[in-house]
């Protein structure tokens, strides 16, 4: 039985559990660089690591996030079924919301999202006539925000102010996207499996990412990497669960973003390339190989001097890419350190760092992870 005393500590390391996996209480003053406050990773001065991971673009301000959460104690909770849901869901939420859905991974225990939100509309901009439209489209016809929205419409009213501010908050802004995706998924599965509580163990983590092809093409492998590296399956476009999968299977919107982050001229260019960024050979689904892009130097093994391919780069699990906070070219992680310098201590000078074990070509994150930051 804890005593009061280590209580705290308990409900601590719940909250950064997979920060701290494997560690015990005693581990806690030890691995400097982790993130804790005043440590010398740059965190938040007297802030939790978590927050530190969630600092996003100034408010109405357009951005690129990959997210992430968690199932509680990282149970293997999201089956098929429960993993297609959450497809479906993730595509009628992001026309709701008017978030640009680039890629993601539904996993039997997480899910990862990479999302482009875009400059955030006035709110007298929405007229009742488009919020009806979006409350039918999103929560059907007979669910009652649309009847009273509806209803308030037809006699003259305007829409209740409840109503309006709740479609309201979950446009183009990445908190209300990722509260209104996860307490759907869990009312889903609660009913599912005649079940109640809590699903997830964490709130979701957030790495702001540049917004560039060259950037986006990494870190959507990375995500779409997720079940090779899982050992769920040998090749992605396998994995139903996927973006990359989706892409494969005509889903329009997945090739769109591929096509761009590629900076190819059609799909079929496109598909190869993304291919070969993930180390497979050009060609049909599970064929193993190198592609051009794939045999790409992009650092070396300690101890070694063979260069690391950045496909082989991508299949490790690479921490930075959940809690680096910003991710991106050295000018643009700097340029964000820059914008909420106050916010860190005082001896920190700059803000860029290379992602050490993993040096991926022109990427830099604002945290120094050190502890598991590469496996």
């Amino acid at each position: 039985m804890l005593t009061p005393l280590f209580r705290p500590w308990v409900v601590r390391v719940g909250l950064i559990g997979d920060n701290l996996r494997g560690r015990s209480v005693l581990d806690l003053g030890r691995g400097r660089g982790e993130g804790w406050p005043g440590f010398r990773d740059g965190a938040l001065k007297g802030e939790d690591p978590m927050r530190l991971s969630r600092l996003k673009a100034d408010v109405g301000e357009a951005g690129v996030y990959h997210c992430m959460s968690r199932v509680a104690g990282g149970l293997p909770m999201l089956n098929e079924e429960a993993r297609g849901e959450m497809v479906r869901l993730l595509g009628r939420l992001g026309e709701y919301s008017e978030v640009e859905v680039l890629t993601y991974c539904m996993m039997p225990n997480h899910f990862h999202l990479l999302v482009r939100v875009p400059t955030r509309r006035p709110a007298e901009s929405f007229t009742d006539e488009e919020i009806v439209a979006k409350l039918e489209a999103f929560h059907g016809r007979k669910a009652v925000p649309s009847q009273l929205a509806r209803a308030a419409v037809k006699e003259g009213a305007p829409i209740p102010e409840k109503i309006r501010e709740r479609v309201l908050t979950r446009m183009r802004e990445v908190s209300g996207f990722m509260a209104e995706f996860k307490q759907r998924v869990t009312r889903w599965y609660n009913r599912r499996h005649d079940r109640y509580g809590f699903l997830w163990g964490e709130r979701f983590r957030s790495v702001m990412v540049e917004d560039t092809p060259e950037v986006l093409r990494l870190i959507a492998a990375y995500i779409d990497l997720n079940p090779v590296r899982a050992g769920l399956v040998a090749d992605p476009g396998k994995y139903a669960y996927g973006g990359y999968a989706a892409a494969l299977g005509g889903v329009r919107a997945m090739r769109k973003s591929l096509t761009e982050m590629l900076g190819a001229k059609d799909w079929p260019a496109a598909a190869a390339a993304y291919r070969a960024l993930m180390g497979f050979s050009e060609g049909g689904v599970g064929k193993a190989g190198r592609g051009a892009a794939g045999k790409e130097a992009a650092g070396q093994e300690p101890g070694s001097e063979a260069p690391v391919s950045v496909s082989d780069l991508l299949r490790r699990r690479i921490r930075h890419m959940t809690d680096g906070v910003f991710l991106g070219s050295e000018a643009f992680v700097n340029a964000m350190w820059e914008r909420h310098r106050e916010k860190f201590d005082r001896r920190r000078k700059s803000g860029a760092r290379p992602i050490r074990g993993a040096e991926l070509p022109g990427l830099r994150v604002l945290r120094n992870l050190r502890v598991r930051a590469v496996e």
